[in-house]
Order: structure tokens, then C-alpha cells, then sequence
């Protein structure tokens, strides 16, 4: 790969919309390395041939197939037949203010598979094809989240081909998501997997190139979200039930990640800003 004086960075998310999903462009053949700017990538491929490398990895382009880049991934294409298929492109303002948490686990957990040929891909196309004319958000939302765990579903049937495995860090996720057992403490999670901290540190950044920590806090900072809208808890009663001990210690801590109190984001989603 030639190198470049500089990375492009490029921002192709309309930035009236939080998600968008097209057709893919079938006069895209070579593209210089690249990375995207603030938004995670979903390629859907059922025609065309080729290569498409991501890092420094390179995979076939043998439709149907899924491709996902990170934002902080490198990435070029090099095709050398007519593609057809659809690109969606999900900004970090939609994970970051979606309020399924069933969504977001779906999602990170499809970001470590970056290359993912399909065999039956039908209900896979119908869900793009949806997703491409739609746009009522909340529909927006389910689609996406069929689509991913239909995604997944394909993935955990094929066989004999060199996927990453969801092991730990799946199994990570699956405690995270039990609301019963929430912690703001990596110690606690890497007790319950058998590991310590440092090992799931690794874990987490070998699939979604985040510490455990960030994983957690992305977590904590959801629910929090929807127990201040969906709920009438107080802001202390809300910050107990996360585990924080001191509710002086929540405020500054979803202040930290949001840049407004628990209070000023209740006021603002009640007014519907």
C-alpha cells in the first residue's frame, strides 16, 4: 500500500440524520486509505469482486458478503466488477442517544467481525432495502437491530472459515446487560469471567479498541438515560441504584460523558430538545 503524506478523513453522514442507509455506489473501484470521521460503516455486498482492505488485512470481495469499519480503521477498496449492495452509515450521536441497550450490545458485538460472507442473505437484503426508505427513527432502530441479529445469526453458522470467536467478550457484554448486577467497578466483571482486570482491559481493546472501563461507562451512562426519562426516580435514587455511594459522585460522573447534569438531560428530553 502506497503511503500518503496524511490520513484522509472523510464525513459522508448527512448531518441532518443520525443513521442513513443507500444503495451502494456501483462506480466505486479503487479508493485511496482512508478513515471515517465520527461514524461507524456497515457494507453490504451482494454483488462484485475484488479486494477491500481494513487495516492491514485484506478480504475477498465474493458477494454476498458484510464488511464493518470502525472509525478509527484504516481502509481501501480495490473492485474489479460492477458492485451492487447498500452502505449504512451510523453516527456515534445515534449510538450515543439510542436508548435500546439490546442495540448498542448488538452492535459492538457485530464491530468485531470486519469481514462476514454470507450464505443466505434473503431476509438480510429485505432489511437493507427497509432501512434505505425509511425514516421514522423508532423504525429506524428495530430495523437496524433485526438486521444485526440476523447478521449474527448468519455468522454463528458458518463454518470453517477464520472469524473472530465472541468468547469473553461476549460473555462480558451478556453480565454488563444484566441490570441487577451493574457495577462501575472492571474488578467486579473480571471476577465474575475468571480473569483479572488487565486480561479483560485486552479483551475489550482487542475487540472494540476500548478499555473495559469506557465499555462500562457507555453502559452505565445508557441505563441512566432511560431511568431518567422512562422512570420518575430521583436523581439520588437513580445514582443508588447504579451503585454509586455518593450521589454528589453520579452528577459529576454523567456530567463527565454528557456535559449536563442528570437533571438538566431529564429537563431537556421532557421538553422533547
Amino acid at each position: 500500500m502506497k503511503k500518503q503524506s496524511a490520513i484522509r478523513v472523510k464525513d459522508n453522514a448527512d448531518v441532518k440524520k443520525h443513521i442513513k442507509t443507500e444503495a451502494f455506489r456501483s462506480s466505486i473501484r479503487k479508493t485511496k486509505a482512508h478513515k471515517h470521521k465520527a461514524y461507524f460503516e456497515l457494507v453490504y455486498l451482494s454483488k462484485g469482486s475484488g479486494t477491500h482492505t481494513i487495516d492491514y488485512d485484506t478480504y475477498p470481495i465474493d458477494g454476498p458478503v458484510i464488511f464493518t469499519i470502525r472509525q478509527d480503521q484504516l481502509h481501501f477498496w480495490d473492485i474489479t466488477s460492477k458492485p451492487e449492495g447498500y452502505v449504512s452509515i451510523i453516527k456515534k450521536d445515534f449510538i450515543a442517544h439510542s436508548l435500546d441497550g439490546e442495540l448498542k450490545t448488538l452492535l459492538t458485538e457485530l464491530s468485531s467481525y470486519n469481514y462476514l460472507p454470507l450464505k443466505n442473505a434473503q431476509r438480510i437484503t429485505q432489511l437493507f432495502e427497509l432501512l434505505s426508505t425509511e425514516e421514522n427513527l423508532t423504525a429506524i432502530e428495530g430495523l437496524l437491530k433485526a438486521l444485526i441479529a440476523k447478521i449474527l445469526e448468519e455468522a454463528q453458522q458458518l463454518k470453517n472459515i477464520n472469524l473472530p470467536a465472541k468468547g469473553e467478550f461476549q460473555s462480558f457484554l451478556e453480565i454488563l446487560s444484566d441490570a441487577q448486577k451493574l457495577q462501575n467497578n472492571v474488578a467486579y466483571y473480571a471476577e465474575q469471567l475468571h480473569i483479572t482486570p488487565q486480561v479483560l482491559n485486552n479483551i475489550c481493546r482487542q475487540a472494540v479498541q476500548h478499555s473495559a472501563s469506557k465499555v462500562i461507562a457507555d453502559h452505565i451512562i445508557s441505563e441512566a438515560k432511560r431511568l431518567l426519562i422512562y422512570t420518575d426516580q430521583s436523581v439520588h435514587q437513580i445514582g443508588e441504584q447504579l451503585h454509586f455511594k455518593d450521589p454528589s459522585h453520579f452528577v459529576k460522573y454523567f456530567k463527565r460523558y454528557e456535559e449536563q447534569t442528570p437533571k438538566q438531560y431529564r429537563d431537556t428530553a421532557n421538553l422533547g430538545i
